[in-house]
């Protein structure tokens, strides 16, 4: 048995201050008012309990690409550099890439998943920034990795180049390892690939699209149920065209990311979509690069492209944003300070939604019952200790900065 206490324990259902948290055999036991110290307690005075963070959709981190490093141990590796951040469970994210490099960042992500590193992460299977996404809103993915959704019959390859129906048999393959495929509605035949990517147990994600209102509504209807990095590459929100984003914000049982770093999107804009969806249904993501964690002017890897850590998002050399340097910590106290977000509301956002999203509803909540995946942060909402599954797998120590009764609950 472990007891946490001295701490503000935010719950689910609000904020337990002055409370003690105790754990056995790795699930929550307990959650009561603190009574007084004892020799085995861990003293969390003054300072935040709040779920582990659970990210859906990140690249890389430390200077490790999850699918170019992907043979070398990277998924594991991250795993390894996420609790620092105060990450419990997190989606190895790729971006286009042929299929034999696909499926050997699929085995990794199922080896890594099976077999978690000891002071690690979870790993909660992968989300595929996949090669079915619009020419005109790739971003920072690469061009000549972009395929149309494969029709009935399509051979592996065409004239010595794979098609994608190579990459959907890549899928097939390693389905297991697969939880969010990202894709563009509007493609020739992506409808029926919702479809078939939800029957096959994937969850649908609408992103890097140039979709009308009407196509994700119908993509909607064939059971997408995510939107990828909202506002970010798709058309920007009209009050006569809302395009993708109005799609996604209008539907109840879309969950949609938002990229947490304050640049990707203004704050004011989180405000709004966090007000139309709830906190049910919005999921704080960092899409970090491997450039995260390095200094500014840094260089790594993205799939095969090179990006470098700019002022404030990771870039490819001319320039185009690729991703973020933002890590999930940092993505927190974004919300509650700049965004505005009560602790409990910003707890939902980093833990609560993104465990739903990644198939775990038993993740990303502190409850008696539940796993004790969990992350003790300071007064300023910095990480002192992470645990997962009742064990200790970062502990950092830490300074002030706020105090939890000057803070919304």
């Amino acid at each position: 048995m472990v007891r946490l206490r001295g701490a503000t324990v935010v719950s689910p259902e609000g904020l337990v201050r002055d409370a003690a948290l105790v754990i056995t055999d790795g699930t929550i036991a307990e959650i009561a008012p603190d009574t007084g110290a004892s020799a085995d307690d861990v003293a969390c005075d003054g300072g935040w309990i709040v779920p582990g963070f659970i990210d859906t959709h990140i690249h890389g981190l430390r200077g490790m690409d999850v699918l170019a490093d992907a043979a070398a141990g990277a998924v594991a590796a991250v795993a390894s550099a996420l609790p620092r951040y105060g990450v419990t469970g997190f989606l190895p994210t790729s971006v286009a890439c042929p299929p034999a490099d696909l499926a050997t960042f699929l085995a990794a992500v199922s080896v890594a998943a099976a077999d978690p590193a000891p002071q690690g992460a979870r790993v909660l299977g992968a989300h595929l920034e996949s090669n079915f996404i619009s020419a005109d809103f790739k971003g920072a993915q690469p061009a000549r990795c972009l395929r149309l959704p494969p029709v009935p019959g399509e051979p592996l390859e065409r004239d010595g180049v794979f098609t994608g129906a190579a990459i959907l048999a890549t899928i097939d393959t390693h389905s297991g390892a697969v939880r969010i495929v990202t894709l563009a509605p509007e493609l020739p035949g992506a409808l029926d690939l919702v479809a078939r990517l939800t029957a096959g147990g994937h969850r649908v994600s609408l992103g890097h699209s140039a979709a009308t209102f009407d196509q994700a509504r119908a993509a909607i209807a064939a059971g997408a149920c995510h939107a990828t990095h909202l506002f970010n590459r798709m058309p920007p929100l009209s009050h006569r065209a809302p395009g993708l984003a109005g799609a996604v914000l209008a539907a109840d049982g879309v969950i949609c990311e938002i990229v947490a770093d304050g640049h990707h999107v203004h704050p004011a804009m989180m405000q709004m979509a966090i007000r139309a969806k709830g906190r049910g249904r919005v999921a704080a993501i960092t899409d970090a690069a491997a450039v995260a964690g390095l200094p500014p002017g840094a260089t790594a890897r993205l799939g095969d492209q090179t990006i470098r850590a700019g002022a404030r998002c990771a870039e490819l050399p001319d320039g185009t944003i690729a991703g973020s340097i933002v890590t999930m910590d940092a993505a927190f106290r974004l919300l509650v300070t700049a965004v505005g977000l009560s602790v409990v509301d910003a707890a939902h956002l980093t833990a609560t939604t993104p465990a739903a999203a990644a198939g775990r509803p038993d993740l990303g909540r502190l409850a008696v019952g539940h796993p004790a995946d969990l992350v003790v942060l300071d007064a300023g909402f910095r990480v002192r200790q992470t645990w997962v599954a009742g064990r200790c797998v970062w502990n950092s120590g830490g300074g002030t900065a706020v105090s939890p009764a000057e803070v919304r609950s």
